[in-house]
């Protein structure tokens, strides 16, 4: 008789009980439906195949798209005590090959591979000769042209149903609006399945947005009021990545760098780093984050506009995943919009697809001009709709919004009578009434809007013209050098039928007031005594010690809270140590002797 999912939970994986959504979706898979499942990230999606893979004698195949991702994962789990297995193109051929004879010998019961090595004709004729049970498709968003990552390798899944008639599908991911959610059904199983939404919000982190200065000083001072914290700063352009860790290290932060342009070798040193040691900071375009299972990561800082809501979401879900107080950053600036104006236009998809794209940016600059609360604004994008949450900018130091007639009249006049071509930084010496060449030359200083608004800074005019942008008032010319021009909506504001309301944006709150929400791990952590304190510090660098030793994550030896577990009951034995949260069979006999010694040795200091 197969075992119980309760049992596989508590004797693999250690855990007493399951977390909210999970257990409805474990009996859906048992029960042989096809599923797709969006939960947050953190929210355990994992454990929501993994159990009903080792309740059943069948074979699952786990399609992922990363091959650091397969790595972790499969590495997790062999120390939980479970045979899995990957073959990816890292493996040398012959580790590959003796991977492939234990699945076929029925040895492992969960085989992760990518889509590009399933959808060979080779391996979907030796596949075809197993018992395959569930197909899993993770960042199941990459099959879909409406999503954010689409990726043309997994294209060919939409073909799995037919090809493993007697398996059931089960897709994860932890971003999708409606229509993504409805063309990955689609595709995956004929919208024959059901569709399972945990929800969206991640409350642990708090969410920010100011404006873009001078970014360098902005990030240096972000990141060291977070000193000694990982973080990822994300950036547009490999230049802009390197440039970022150079600056960083400059000022004694230690950072590594991680984009495609970088030798192979380099980037997975660089990753490892990150992912074992401590307080490293990494800077990044988004070629780096996806399946990074890094639970402390304390922030996501952009350093540009992501692309739009769908990767904002995920990008920043990539902070927190341990429930702990956490920060999502983000600058941006007009010439963010006008580039990835550009890369939508420049893309090769069709009219439709790029109309799509345009009204998720827009989406997107709305969200960072939004004067009300941010974590609403995100979530209703996702069709949910919170309270505020006290946990924002926004929220925390709420801005006055005020009568944009008179500054918005005079970027209009500026923009109209100076031919509805010039970038914001021309429109914004016009109305302040500067004496340059250009304007000179342009004979700009004999215009009705010239120093109509001298007394205004160039901060504020810059927020002001980015919010009628926002608005819909201003066009930025993306195919050109960032032109603006006025909108339909924008003339009828000039003939004063359409309203404009800004917001001044206050001064950034400092980290005293940093996400005032936290999960249980944040709380567990800040009710530690001084002497469980230094023991969990001990705890997690002897964790690191054995993570190095086997060439693993140090969180697939153990999460944190298994260690502010252990900080906390200070176990004595193999029979307490059993009932720490996160220790199953397979952890008690390869873990309890030396994290039971270090107990011991703290308590006998105490």
């Amino acid at each position: 008789m197969s075992p119980h999912p309760n049992q596989i939970l508590k004797d693999v994986f250690g855990y007493d009980a399951f977390r909210p959504g999970q257990e409805e979706v474990m009996n859906t898979i048992l029960a042989g439906e096809n599923v797709l499942v969006v939960m947050p990230t953190g929210a355990g999606k994992s454990l929501c195949f993994q159990i009903p893979a080792l309740a059943r004698d069948a074979l699952t195949l786990v399609v992922s798209p990363l091959v650091a991702l397969m790595e972790d994962q499969v590495a997790a789990l062999r120390l939980a005590g479970v045979a899995a297995e990957t073959i990816n193109s890292s493996r040398p051929y012959d580790v590959n090959a003796a991977s492939w004879r234990r699945v076929a010998a029925g040895e492992s019961r969960l085989l992760y591979i990518s889509p590009e090595r399933l959808m060979t004709d080779r391996m979907l004729a030796a596949l075809s000769r197993l018992p395959v049970g569930l197909l899993v498709v993770d960042e199941a968003h990459c099959i879909s042209r409406w999503g954010p990552s689409f990726r043309p390798e997994y294209e060919g899944l939409s073909r799995i149903g037919s090809l493993f008639p007697d398996a059931s599908i089960a897709a994860f991911t932890a971003t999708a609006d409606v229509a993504t959610r409805d063309d990955i059904a689609g595709k995956l199983f004929g919208g024959q399945g059901r569709i399972f939404v945990a929800g969206f919000d991640r409350p642990n982190i708090r969410l920010a947005v100011e404006p873009r200065g001078d970014w360098k000083h902005q990030l240096l001072e972000f990141v060291r009021e977070r000193a000694g914290e990982s973080g990822i700063v994300y950036c547009l352009s490999r230049k802009k990545t390197e440039e970022a860790a150079v600056f960083l290290n400059d000022n004694g932060v230690r950072a590594l760098p991680y984009h495609a342009g970088m030798d192979a070798g380099a980037r997975t040193a660089n990753q490892e780093t990150f992912m074992t040691e401590a307080g490293t900071v990494m800077t990044a375009t988004i070629a780096f984050g996806m399946g990074i299972d890094k639970p402390d990561v304390r922030y996501v800082f952009h350093a540009n506009l992501p692309g739009n809501m769908e990767s904002y979401y995920q990008e920043l879900g990539r902070a927190g995943r341990d429930g702990a107080a956490a920060d999502a950053f983000m600058l941006y600036g007009l010439d963010d919009i006008r580039q990835r104006r550009f890369f939508i236009q420049d893309d090769n998809g069709d009219d439709a697809h790029k109309r799509r794209e345009h009204k998720r940016l827009d989406s997107l600059i709305a969200y960072c001009e939004t004067p009300t609360c941010r974590r609403r604004t995100l979530l209703s994008y996702f069709g949910e709709d919170p309270e505020p949450c006290g946990n924002c900018d926004v929220c925390l130091n709420p801005p006055a919004l005020e009568d944009g007639r008179d500054p918005g009249n005079a970027v209009a006049n500026a923009v109209r009578e100076t031919g509805q071509r010039f970038g914001a930084a021309h429109v914004i010496d016009v109305v302040r009434g500067a004496d340059t060449e250009k304007i000179r030359s342009m004979g700009h200083e004999r215009l009705s809007a010239y120093g109509a608004g001298a007394t205004v800074s160039k901060d504020d005019w810059r927020s002001i013209i980015r919010q009628m942008v926002a608005s819909g008032l201003l066009d930025l010319d993306y195919q050109g050098h960032g032109g603006l021009s006025l909108t339909p909506n924008g003339d009828a504001f000039s003939r004063g039928e359409v309203e404009f309301r800004y917001r001044r944006h206050p001064a950034r709150t400092k980290s005293s007031s940093r996400a005032s929400k936290s999960g249980s791990g944040a709380a567990q952590a800040a009710q530690l005594s001084a002497p469980d304190a230094e023991l969990l510090a001990a705890l997690k660098r002897l964790r690191l010690d054995l993570a190095r030793e086997r060439g693993v994550p140090a969180f697939a030896v153990f999460a944190d809270r298994a260690l502010i577990d252990m900080a906390q009951r200070k176990p004595r034995d193999g029979i307490e140590f059993l009932a720490v949260n996160g220790v199953g069979a397979a952890k008690l006999r390869d873990f309890a002797e030396p994290f039971l010694a270090a107990i011991s040795a703290a308590v006998d200091q105490e």
